[in-house]
């Protein structure tokens, strides 16, 4: 009896106050409402909202809804500046969705749209309004299957709600369709907490031969990495992983790089998670690898090695733009460690005395002690020499009495190619023609990529002291000379503690580097440099010596590589022959004749 009699009241009190199947009622309500304020007036329409939730037979009726949606819609027409306008509108946006839900009237969801977005459009200070732009974003995302339309509700919270309670949410949600549909970040999140921690990655770069890549992949700043190798599975070769924590990139630089030549097949590159880029390097065969990152800016190198095929040189690329997802492998196995840090190459003036010279005689080469080499063994011939002019671009390089150290080497460069070619019968290749900035990384990748032979990198000195001057070769290996260490570190823009620590990382990438036959190479072009100039001009050059150092633009060559050291650009005597183009004709002839006596001892020595 007490149940029928609460029935019964709750049925009147309703009659009384919503009695939208009859006129006379609606008059009465009409009445009432002068009289009510209108906090009452929105409290009782959200106690009727209720009710359509837990009742029922109520919330069956299509018609109960819309008695409800005329209960806000009045609240808000009887005083659309009142601080219950905005709050009815989200309220009639709410009510249209969950009609659309529970009765499918296309029309119903227009309306919700239409309404939330009304809140946002006239109250865009209430504190209701990112929660409209909030549920817009999510219509068009679950309810139409657009999520351009709800990227662009969630970007307006990011824009213009940044420290209302949906920034988080909609922060969230701009991430997942960042990595599921490849849509951009927008601008204000990417400036904002979210980022603010996050690296960005970089478009790749590649350079893959028939049993070579190397790929370089940029960041904004240091980044940590984790590399996985997948076990080749039935068909599928081995797959190399990068992870790179923390870390965002653009959709546009997402697109799989299908390459189909060489060793490597294809490079994809996704946003793995919303804090993580994953790298993933499809690889014809892997039978060796190594990473390594170089700073400022900060990249990671790979190089992979493989089993080598018949197919022909890719050059260097980077990851086209069009958006793209790319990245769907999870099973990894880890791999053991093959980390390396150094330091970028970076010209540096030098205090003190230079290291130890090795040979300084030019008929005396120096000429390792040990087995023959296997190039001397099988007597290989030189068929494809690179030519490396240091710097370039927007790296002038060492400068002095108007002089640039990039326009000297490349001068050089020019004048050696064809003299050698002529002389060796060789193909020769610069790793530049003209005033353009390559980095590091990528001058050895030339090298390797080509096949190439010999690599002979070109550089200018500069020392703070106008007086030392003098000519200077090196090859890369380690040294436990404190002087070539120090000098070493002053030339890579690094500590000397630094590179200590360097010894034992180095160790393990120059187990396959020509050591040997670099420093035979390098004695030849040396003295044949030391004594031509002297000969020819009549100056006095200073030997200073063959020497050996870790020279980063030198580290990856799978070929002998040295790098020289032509004159001091800040010694007076120095730059005035560096401004002679008969001295740089001079230079460029006494290298080709320090390489053809380097083919000539090799066959000798056979």
């Amino acid at each position: 009896m007490h149940r029928f009699f609460s029935i019964f009241f709750l049925f009147f009190f309703f009659l009384t106050l919503f009695p939208h199947t009859s006129v006379l009622a609606e008059e009465a309500v009409t009445v009432a409402s002068d009289t009510i304020s209108s906090e009452k007036q929105y409290q009782q329409a959200k106690f009727y909202y209720n009710e359509l939730h837990t009742n029922n037979s109520l919330s069956k009726s299509r018609e109960n809804w819309l008695n409800g949606v005329r209960n806000f819609r009045k609240i808000y027409l009887a005083g659309p500046k009142s601080e219950y306008a905005a709050p009815s509108l989200y309220m009639l946006g709410r009510m249209y969705l969950k009609m659309y839900k529970r009765f499918g009237t296309a029309i119903d969801l227009k309306e919700s749209i239409s309404y939330y977005r009304d809140v946002a459009a006239l109250f865009p200070d209430d504190r209701l309004a990112d929660d409209s732009l909030y549920a817009v974003g999510n219509i068009f995302l679950k309810e139409k299957n657009d999520p351009q339309k709800a990227a662009a509700s969630f970007t307006r919270i990011i824009a213009d709600y940044r420290n209302g309670d949906m920034y988080p949410h909609a922060s969230d949600r701009l991430k997942g369709l960042s990595k599921d549909h490849s849509i951009p970040l927008p601008e204000a999140m990417l400036k904002r907490t979210y980022l603010e921690n996050l690296n960005y990655v970089l478009p790749v770069k590649y350079w893959s031969s028939n049993n070579y890549t190397r790929v370089v992949i940029k960041a904004n700043g240091p980044v940590a990495y984790q590399e996985r190798l997948l076990e080749k599975i039935g068909d599928q070769p081995r797959r190399l992983y990068i992870d790179f924590q923390e870390s965002y990139i653009e959709p546009r630089y997402r697109s799989p790089i299908p390459i189909e030549d060489g060793l490597l097949k294809q490079i994809r590159t996704g946003q793995f998670t919303p804090e993580v880029v994953r790298v993933v390097l499809d690889i014809e065969t892997i039978s060796s690898y190594k990473i390594f990152s170089l700073p400022d800016p900060f990249r990671v190198v790979i190089d992979v090695r493989g089993e080598r095929k018949t197919t022909a040189v890719k050059p260097a690329k980077t990851t086209p733009r069009p958006p793209a997802n790319g990245i769907s492998d999870s099973s990894m196995d880890p791999a053991e460690d093959h980390f390396v840090v150094l330091e970028d190459f970076k010209k540096k003036a030098v205090n003190g005395e230079k290291g130890r010279a090795v040979s300084t005689t030019r008929d005396d080469p120096p000429v390792s002690t040990e087995q023959l080499s296997l190039a001397q063994q099988l007597g290989l011939g030189i068929r494809k020499i690179v030519i490396d002019p240091g710097h370039g671009g927007k790296d002038p390089g060492a400068s002095a009495f108007g002089l640039k150290e990039k326009d000297i080497v490349l001068s050089i460069a020019q004048k050696l190619a064809p003299v050698l070619a002529e002389q060796t019968q060789a193909e020769v290749i610069l790793t530049r023609e003209t005033d353009i900035f390559i980095p590091l990384e990528e001058r050895t990748a030339i090298a390797n990529t080509n096949d190439a032979d010999l690599f002979i990198s070109l550089h200018i000195n500069a020392h703070p002291s106008p007086k030392v001057h003098g000519l200077e070769t090196y090859y890369l290996n380690l040294t436990t000379n404190a002087e070539a260490m120090r000098v070493a570190a002053f030339e890579n823009a690094t500590s000397t503690h630094q590179m200590s620590d360097l010894q034992d990382i180095l160790s393990d990438i120059m187990k396959n580097s020509k050591i040997n036959e670099s420093s035979r190479l390098a004695g030849y072009v040396h003295n044949s440099l030391c004594g031509g100039i002297n000969d020819v001009t009549g100056y006095d050059f200073k030997n200073l010596g063959v020497k050996q150092a870790p020279f980063y633009v030198l580290i990856g060559a799978e070929m002998p590589a040295i790098l020289i050291e032509i004159a001091f650009i800040t010694n007076p005597s120095d730059s005035d022959y560096l401004h002679q183009e008969s001295f740089l004709d001079v230079i460029a002839g006494e290298i080709a004749e320090g390489v053809q006596s380097y083919m000539h001892s090799t066959t000798a020595s056979l």
